[in-house]
């Protein structure tokens, strides 16, 4: 008789927690301070790993790209 394989299960704590199956987290690679995000799809939710925002990054390039810091460009914008 063939065996019936179970979905690995995690119960909610008061302030809606969760621990992450180890099953699940070795499937997604995801280990201890990594970040993940919930995705809804056709009401069911679909949790991915996510990489961090690196903001240092971000601003040091900010200053760079200016091709859309024009007057024109402020004109055609301003009403979005």
């Amino acid at each position: 008789m063939a065996t019936r394989k179970t979905s690995p299960v995690s119960r909610l704590t008061k302030k809606y927690q969760a621990t992450i199956p180890q099953a699940v987290r070795e499937v997604l690679g995801i280990s201890q301070g990594d970040c993940v995000a919930f995705e809804i799809v056709q009401g069911q939710v679909v949790l991915k790993k996510v990489h961090p925002i690196d903001w240092d990054y971000l601003n040091a390039v900010a200053g760079t790209l200016n091709e859309w810091v024009s007057e024109a460009d402020e004109e055609a914008y301003r009403d979005l």
